[in-house]
């Protein structure tokens, strides 16, 4: 399957850009880019895809997606023939932009961490959301240090904020290790490298941090809140996943990458993603018809290899792009 790469209109003088686009619908193909995104989507309701996590999303879906993490919003066609009203806030920031000195100081921690757990995709509820939705829509109207402001206010909230989920599986993003703790950090990072080796046991990571076996297993769960077995069981599918969305490897291949034989991994596939690696991969491919040389999009999106070039016309899309 093609994910596609988005060329957002952020540029080299911007701290950020707002795109606010109202009744254009979902026309674009799934796609990731090198920007954190935030994204708001209010009066529609659809499918939602942000890495291997496939959901239904409902009226106010806020997700923040981290870079180069593929997604998509589909819209309810029988909601769309009804004529409902679609609008859509698009914040697009530099992947760097927090790693500035004066962003690694202390007041800016729980944002950079944030961000660094949107390797998943983030999605927020509650009154995290509600505020949220009030500060974008702010953002829309304002302009210079006021709307840079309205911007680390609205950043500063979301981090602040438990009302949250992570979409993503941790196989497929492979989440960087962020903890304190030096063992579990280790540990983690250990079973990131080796998960795809068959012969990976408890034993072998406890040996890494000097723990006996159910030392490190009572250990381990207490601060993942997973076994060592579920955890790697995670991973692995995960992992598959990701080859399934974004390879032509055969399932075969992929399985054997994951798991010692291919009935194991199907079996244990159809548990944990509910349909079979022939019926996921086919989902995600029923949802590339995406035609990248005759596009309506307001924003450019590309296969791999393909250089920018003037291949469309736009249509005229209901929609302002902010550039603070």
């Amino acid at each position: 399957m093609k994910v596609y790469r988005e060329i957002t209109p952020l540029g080299l003088e911007d701290v950020f850009v707002l795109i606010d686009s109202i009744d254009n619908g979902f026309d674009y193909p799934i796609h990731n880019h090198p920007e954190y995104e935030l994204t708001l989507v209010m009066g529609s309701s659809g499918r939602r895809i942000v890495g291997d996590s496939t959901e239904k999303y409902q009226d106010n879906d806020l997700v923040l997606i981290g870079p180069f993490l593929h997604h998509k919003w589909d819209g309810d066609e029988a909601l769309q023939a009804q004529d409902v009203h679609c609008r859509v806030i698009t914040l697009q920031f530099e992947m760097n932009l927090f790693d500035s000195k004066i962003f690694r100081k202390k007041p800016f921690f729980k944002i950079r961490k944030m961000l660094e757990s949107s390797s998943r995709g983030i999605q927020f509820s509650g009154q995290a959301l509600s505020r949220a939705r009030e500060k974008l829509i702010q953002l829309t109207e304002l302009n210079g240090m006021a709307s840079i402001l309205n911007f680390l206010d609205l950043m500063n909230g979301l981090a602040e904020s438990g009302e949250r989920s992570l979409l993503a599986s941790e196989g497929f993003s492979k989440q960087p290790v962020t903890v304190k703790n030096e063992r579990i950090k280790s540990a983690y990072q250990y079973i990131l490298d080796n998960f795809t080796r068959q012969d990976l046991k408890v034993g072998d990571v406890a040996g890494r941090v000097n723990m006996s076996d159910s030392a490190f297993s009572h250990f381990f769960k207490k601060s993942t809140n997973k076994s060592f077995k579920q955890f790697l069981l995670d991973l692995r599918i995960g992992h598959a996943c990701k080859l399934l969305i974004e390879t032509d490897q055969s399932i075969s291949e992929i399985g054997y990458q994951c798991f010692n034989n291919l009935t194991n991994f199907n079996r244990l596939f159809k548990k944990y993603r509910h349909c079979t690696p022939f019926e996921y991969r086919k989902s995600y491919k029923e949802k590339d018809s995406f035609d990248w040389t005759t596009q309506k999009t307001l924003n450019q999106f590309l296969p791999d290899g393909e250089e920018v070039r003037d291949i469309f016309k736009p249509k005229a899309y209901a929609a302002r792009l902010v550039h603070p």
